[in-house]
């Protein structure tokens, strides 16, 4: 049980665990195909100047190229096609290139899902792509001069949809605040440049948001995450330098401004910079915590550099459409000392497509980390107190850092607040038992917890409670985890307690 909540502030916890059940590839796929039928209806009625059979056309081409070729080259290479990843792939491809029922014309689009997909295999590096497919397919092509990309989508008849697909899309991916720089950025860019030869910002600001690109771009190119960096203070600078190359007009030789020339300088600097790494895993053992969650171990190829609270995009077999696997993240639960990589999960029912994927995991299966990210970890200084609160699952990156200080024999001042159905629904009891941490648990069942923790009772984590359990609230960092609705709740409800600072980690489903 947690605290009450305002009604918007219900409605958007709602809101994050509906679209929290979809995984981000999966949403994107939905999400673009609804715009490219959209745009045929649009095609049909007259409002874009292109057929509604060129449009078929060119969709159906760009979507069998990509699904087609990558089921082709994953089985030469004998490793899981990622369907939804093609899928988006020729969705991209197809509102970049002029519809069109010429062979020629199709025959240079194919090209391009071609190359797109060619890249993910021939142009990665530990699982990681170098460059986003979708902008390099286009780059290639226009480069070598036998077509270019359009960005037809870019139109007032298209933005009506396109401005929500890209906001549902950046809110399940958490990148609202990097595609905001970005946009600030490109349109105060373009304001300027145009600013020196007398377009007024007036004129010129939304003839960029209508009449261009930006809002797609922004929304489901700029948002790749196997291309950008994995910290939030990375991310904007990699946003803010993309949104420079973006707005900033050049042209040397054959290379001039356009917007996937922008995106792979992004790309090509992030790469460079060595942020962007994955690794190859091979699964261990499957470790019961609760009877209702599991701790799943893997072997990787490298050690994987992490911070504790961090979480990693693993690669697994099947789960995906027609078998061909799926990503989804996780918080680690391991120390990064450790030569092992481990990750806690809930397997309470229903189980969900990822969670049945892991399940059925056998010793020695492969499986990829394709990313780290996140920003959900501790304090640089050791000296600074934190409260960890962590409802059901959530405790998953506490376990983390609380192993992590273990290991490396540092002491920090850590209260850690849990909040679980009943006692035995507290995992990790042998990590909180030894971690040298306050320990408090609330049961809503009202259960006793085990002897080593404080209990709790069964009321709900108002302000009042937790000033009540934890009286140097106001001294400390508090960090928060669990479901959106607790996660929501408790915030609130830290906030107003007098926390020095708030910092989340929602699960919103897998």
């Amino acid at each position: 049980m947690t605290p009450a909540v305002s009604a918007p502030v219900a409605a958007r916890m709602r809101l994050a665990a509906a679209i929290g059940r979809i995984g981000t590839y999966r949403l994107v796929v939905v999400v673009l195909a609804v715009l490219a039928a959209y745009s045929v209806l649009l095609g049909a009625l007259g409002s874009l100047p292109f057929s509604a059979p060129a449009m078929l056309a060119s969709v159906l081409v760009c979507v069998a190229t990509s699904y087609g070729l990558n089921r082709l080259v994953a089985a030469a290479v004998r490793v899981a096609p990622q369907a939804d990843s093609a899928l988006v792939t020729g969705l991209l491809l197809y509102f970049l290139f002029w519809p069109s029922l010429a062979p020629l014309d199709l025959a240079v689009t194919a090209l391009a899902c071609a190359i797109a997909t060619l890249s993910k295999y021939l142009l990665a590096w530990r699982g990681r792509h170098v460059f986003n497919p979708a902008a390099l397919g286009a780059f290639v092509v226009g480069f070598t001069g036998w077509g270019a990309a359009v960005w037809w989508v870019g139109t007032p008849a298209m933005l009506w949809v396109v401005l929500p697909g890209a906001l549902l899309v950046l809110y399940r991916a958490q990148r609202l605040a990097m595609a905001g720089l970005f946009a600030l950025v490109a349109l105060g860019v373009s304001a300027a440049v145009l600013a020196q030869v007398g377009v007024s910002p007036l004129s010129s600001l939304p003839q960029a948001i209508f009449q261009g690109p930006l809002v797609f771009f922004a929304g489901f190119m700029l948002s790749e995450p196997l291309t950008m960096p994995g910290r939030r203070s990375y991310r904007y600078g990699y946003a803010a330098v993309i949104g420079v190359a973006y707005a900033l007009p050049f042209a040397v030789g054959p290379l001039s401004t356009s917007p996937e020339a922008a995106l792979l300088l992004g790309n090509l600097l992030s790469f460079g910079f060595g942020l962007t790494r994955g690794a190859g895993l091979r699964f261990v053992e499957r470790r019961e915590l609760t009877p209702a969650s599991h701790e799943f171990v893997f072997l990787p190829s490298r050690h994987v550099r992490f911070a504790p609270g961090q979480y990693a995009e693993l690669s697994l077999p099947g789960g995906g459409m027609a078998g061909g696997g799926s990503r989804r993240t996780f918080s680690f639960t391991s120390a990064p000392s450790s030569d092992l990589v481990a990750f806690g999960v809930s397997t309470a029912p229903p189980i969900s497509r990822s969670k049945r994927s892991l399940l059925e995991l056998a010793p020695g299966q492969p499986a990829y980390l394709a990313a780290v990210g996140g920003d959900f970890v501790l304090p640089r200084s050791i000296e600074e107190p934190v409260l960890l609160v962590a409802g059901g699952i959530g405790i998953t990156p506490f376990a983390s850092m609380l192993r992590a200080a273990r290991s490396s024999g540092e002491e920090r001042d850590v209260v850690l607040v849990v909040s679980v159905p009943s006692a035995a629904e507290l995992g990790y009891a042998d990590v909180l038992r030894t971690s040298g941490a306050r320990v408090i648990v609330r049961t809503s069942d009202g259960g006793a917890p085990a002897p080593f923790a404080e209990d709790a009772g069964s009321a709900p984590f108002t302000a009042a409670r937790l000033r009540e359990l934890v009286p140097d609230i106001a001294a400390r960092t508090a960090y928060v985890s669990g479901p959106p609705a607790f996660v929501g709740a408790v915030a609130k409800a830290l906030r107003k307690a007098g926390a020095r600072h708030v910092r989340r980690d929602a699960f919103s489903g897998y």
